[in-house]
Parts: structure tokens; C-alpha cells; sequence
């Protein structure tokens, strides 16, 4: 791909698309951000904007609103795929999840489309504590969450846009699929602890009943799509399916993913977030 071809990148405005789109631009690509606000606009939920959007695009980086463990997510991602390779894309980087048979589904849609592709295999978004709707519950002291003991090994959003940037730019990462984690598990509870020392604050962890989240969470006005969302990732992929380190970073970067502490003491200094 040369260097002035564009590059689609999807969920543009997004925790990792938004770095995708800075990791691009600042390699001197050209870039189109894939958004409903952009313009040309781009919308998952209305085929009829894609096409605009793939005009003249040589690349994409693919991720999925509001996850691909949603019903629905693998009939948009085939008819996504299908058409931007009909309109002449000729790499495609995927954002995926693990554990979650949807998006294993999408990945195969993807990796059968006859066109040089990568897969980066995400585990949870540390930043999902700092840009996500936890964060206000961070902010007020007490984060109750539907989930226990279970260990996470929580990816820094930058390591992840890292890898997808170079998957979309650098030869060698065609056909290759990255599971991009982060280096040691932690559980929620251990996280937020983390979290506290670095902004040296008490945060309280709280273990909720499931059924009580769902319904804080509609009482909140979260979309329906997003609560069902939540509920089917705290009820079933944090089972303990995940709690493995990937090499992804490693081997995609040839260097070490971001530990979860540096996440929190650079959130801490530099944003002010919490």
C-alpha cells in the first residue's frame, strides 16, 4: 500500500480508532474517519452510507459499534467486508474481542475475504476506566460491578491502536492474528485498588447482583443495546475464559505491552480524570 493511499478507519471518534487515526496521521497517511458525524458520514446501522465512505480507500481498520458480540454484528461485518472489497480495499485489520463466539464468527467473515487482513484480538480496555461509563463511579469513590474473583489481563487502548497501525502500514502482519492483552491479571477489585494509589484517592470496589446493575443501568438511560451488551459480558465472557496472557503486543510491536500501574499513574498525572 503506498503511502498517500487512504485508510478508512471505523469507529474513528472511539477509544481505539480515535489513537488508530492519530497513529496514522502522525506516519504521514492519509486517513478517513469512519463516523456518523464525519463527512462523508459512516453508519453501521444504515448500508446505505458505506459506500461513500470506501471511496478511493486502499485499507480499513474495522471495529464494530457497539461490539461484535451483538446479534446482528456478523451479518453487518460480511456485508462490510463484501463490499469494501468490491470497492478495491486491499487490507483489512479487524478489532476483535476474546472469547466471544460473535466475534470469533466475524474474524473467519474477514479472514475468508480474500483480501491481506489481521486480527487484533483485544482483551478489556484499561481506559474503559477513564473514558467509559465506569468512570463516573470511579470519580464519586465506589465502582460496583456484576463481577468477582474473575482475572483480567486489561490492554492499554494505545498498545492496541499500536498494533492495529502497524498491521494497517508495515509488511509482515498479513494473515496474522494478535491476541494484544496486557503483561499480568488482575482482578476488578485489584485494578480499582490500582487505580486509588495512582490518583491517591479511596475507591471502593463493590461486588453487585447482576439484575441490580441491569436495572441501575437502564434507570442511568443507557441504550438497551449497550445494557444487554454489558449483561452478556459480565454474565458469561467473564467467566474466567480469558484470564491468559496473549503475545500479541510482543510480537506485533517487538516490545513489552504497557502494565496496567503505568496506565493509571500516567492517567492520574496527565488527565486529571479522576
Amino acid at each position: 500500500m503506498t503511502k498517500d493511499a487512504t485508510t478508512l478507519v471505523l469507529g474513528g471518534t472511539g477509544k481505539t480508532g480515535r489513537r488508530v487515526a492519530q497513529g496514522l496521521l502522525a506516519r504521514g497517511r492519509a486517513v478517513r474517519v469512519g463516523s456518523r458525524a464525519a463527512s462523508p458520514a459512516f453508519d453501521w446501522e444504515d448500508a446505505a452510507t458505506w459506500s461513500a465512505a470506501l471511496d478511493g480507500v486502499a485499507a480499513a481498520y474495522i471495529a464494530y459499534q457497539p461490539d461484535l458480540a451483538m446479534p446482528g454484528a456478523p451479518d453487518a461485518i460480511q456485508a462490510f467486508t463484501s463490499l469494501a472489497v468490491k470497492r478495491g480495499v486491499g487490507r483489512l485489520v479487524l478489532l476483535s474481542g476474546r472469547g466471544e463466539p460473535e466475534a470469533a464468527r466475524c474474524e473467519r467473515i474477514v479472514r475468508g475475504s480474500g483480501v491481506a487482513w489481521t486480527v487484533v484480538r483485544a482483551s478489556w480496555f484499561a481506559q474503559n476506566f477513564s473514558e467509559g461509563h465506569l468512570l463516573e463511579p470511579v470519580r464519586n469513590g465506589t465502582l460496583a460491578l456484576p463481577v468477582g474473583a474473575v482475572r483480567e489481563p486489561f490492554v492499554d487502548a494505545d498498545d492496541v491502536a499500536d498494533v492495529a497501525v502497524a498491521a494497517l502500514t508495515d509488511e509482515g502482519h498479513a494473515g496474522q492474528i494478535y491476541e494484544v492483552t496486557g503483561p499480568r491479571l488482575l482482578t476488578f477489585a485489584e485494578a480499582v485498588a490500582v487505580i486509588g494509589h495512582a490518583s491517591g484517592r479511596r475507591i471502593d470496589f463493590l461486588q453487585a447482583p447482576i439484575d441490580d446493575y441491569v436495572a441501575a443501568l437502564r434507570q442511568e438511560g443507557l441504550p438497551p443495546e449497550f445494557v444487554a451488551l454489558l449483561r452478556y459480558l459480565f454474565t458469561e465472557v467473564l467467566d474466567g475464559r480469558n484470564a491468559s496472557i496473549g503475545d500479541g503486543v510482543q510480537r506485533a510491536l517487538g516490545r513489552p505491552p504497557k502494565d496496567f500501574g503505568d496506565y493509571a499513574r500516567e492517567t492520574a498525572t496527565t488527565t486529571g480524570c479522576w
